[in-house]
């Protein structure tokens, strides 16, 4: 007959049972960045800027929160939902036309991006300058948003390039190889002749970095002058042929685990809103 356990260890056994697990605490810029509320590198700003607290007081850089802290950006509270509960990854695909900026606001009073997206917080996935027109991602999902942008990833951007004038093989063969810019050096890891007729001619380039003006500041390196520049694929998505400038496109899920999987993020995400089928017309500015 088995001997009867002692009653210590049967104690020790179910208080071990019913202890509960760990709560996982995270920073508080990728929690904020995860939920949408900006990208991380804007949230740390928020938080230098004193404009994040926890548990009544001023956030540090770094410091770790959980579902049960108490969390404000602006004085308005994260609630303990949220905390728990990530909005389901969404990605837009914008056709950003010539003339609009990539912020939200613009103290010059130009056209910003961000006018003619649906409701919702937004993630830009890098930038496009005023006078660069194409693909333009966003995404309400900062981890998402983050490791695309990271050079550590290294995700392709691809570029169409009309240049003034020939260029020659041994100058694509320089921009190929690297050349020193402000900033340190920089270089295409390809470039191709794509046509073109009189003085005008067309380039395909493909880098993956995101630095400021990178793609002009490399042509104009070689005195080269690029008199059209249109972004026409970041990572694996490339910009729909029938998207108008001015219009949005929602990504299929597919689609959003392929960039996912390019910026080695797992493609198991979590469930995502059904994407709308039509792009958004584009909204009128008053007179």
């Amino acid at each position: 007959m088995r001997a009867a356990r002692p009653a210590r260890a049967r104690r020790t056994r179910a208080s071990a049972e019913a202890r509960p697990e760990p709560v996982r605490r995270e920073r508080v810029q990728k929690v904020l960045a995860d939920l949408g509320l900006g990208s991380r590198r804007e949230i740390e700003g928020w938080i230098v800027a004193g404009r994040v607290r926890v548990n009544g007081q001023p956030a540090l850089l770094g410091v770790r929160v959980g579902p049960t802290d108490s969390v404000t950006v602006d004085g308005r509270a994260v609630t303990r939902r949220r905390f728990r509960e990530a909005p389901a990854a969404r990605v837009l695909a914008y056709h950003k036309p010539e003339g609009e900026v990539a912020t939200r606001r613009d103290p010059e009073g130009r056209p910003t991006v961000f006018e003619h997206l649906p409701r919702g917080r937004w993630i830009a996935v890098g930038r496009l300058d005023v006078n660069t027109t194409g693909l333009l991602l966003f995404t309400n999902d900062g981890a998402l948003a983050a490791a695309l942008m990271h050079p550590r990833s290294a995700v392709e951007r691809e570029y169409a390039v009309r240049v003034f004038g020939e260029v020659p093989e041994g100058t694509l063969e320089r921009l190929r190889e690297g050349v020193e810019l402000d900033d340190g050096p920089a270089h295409f890891d390809q470039v191709v002749d794509a046509g073109g007729e009189g003085r005008n001619h067309w380039f395909r380039a493909v880098l993956r970095e995101g630095r400021q003006r990178e793609v002009r500041r490399l042509w104009e390196s070689q005195g080269v002058r690029v008199s059209r520049l249109i972004r026409v694929r970041y990572g694996p998505f490339a910009l729909p042929r029938m998207l108008r400038p001015g219009r949005w496109q929602e990504l299929e899920p597919s689609a959003i685990d392929g960039l996912r999987a390019a910026a080695g993020l797992p493609v198991a995400a979590p469930a995502r809103a059904r994407p709308r089928k039509r792009a958004a017309p584009r909204r009128r500015r008053p007179a």
